[in-house]
């Protein structure tokens, strides 16, 4: 998991300060009413990495526990749109800077517990961690209009 945990330490290190030189307007811009702005597309890793910040720690306490998240909904409700856009970086890298704590503290044995995120199959910790680590970079690569990442 240390190997993982450097990666996002590296991506927080890495990418925080070319989110900070993005214009407010260009952060707050909607392409079209339903469609997320880079705002909001930031928020939405906010909330992807709190839920699993959540799906670490809890499948190593409970038996394969199934931690949904509803994208749609949480960004919604959260108004990040609105939000001061210094606040909602700062809490990106912290909520991130988080998660390096945990998984490096997650034992080999650990990462193999088992999580479901709504659907039929569970995944480890470990697949859950590197998982994450594409979506991050897949997202963060639309933000700041670089090479696209696919991601599934």
């Amino acid at each position: 998991m240390d190997n993982t945990s450097r990666q996002i330490r590296e991506i927080v290190g890495g990418y925080a300060p070319q989110l900070e030189r993005i214009l407010e307007g260009e952060f707050s811009f909607k392409p079209l009413p339903h469609k997320w702005s880079r705002k909001e597309i930031l928020g939405h890793l906010v909330d992807s990495a709190q839920n699993n910040l959540r799906r670490f720690i809890v499948a190593q306490y409970e038996d394969s526990p199934n931690i949904v998240y509803r994208q749609e909904d949480w960004v919604a409700i959260s108004h990040y749109q609105d939000y001061p856009t210094r606040h909602l970086i700062q809490i990106w890298k912290l909520v991130n800077l988080h998660i390096c704590q945990v998984l490096e503290a997650t034992s080999a044995e650990q990462a193999k517990r088992l999580c479901r995120t709504g659907g039929l199959q569970a995944h480890s910790i470990e697949w859950l961690a590197e998982d994450y680590i594409k979506h991050l970079l897949h997202h963060l690569h639309q933000i700041l209009e670089l090479e696209p990442v696919a991601y599934p």
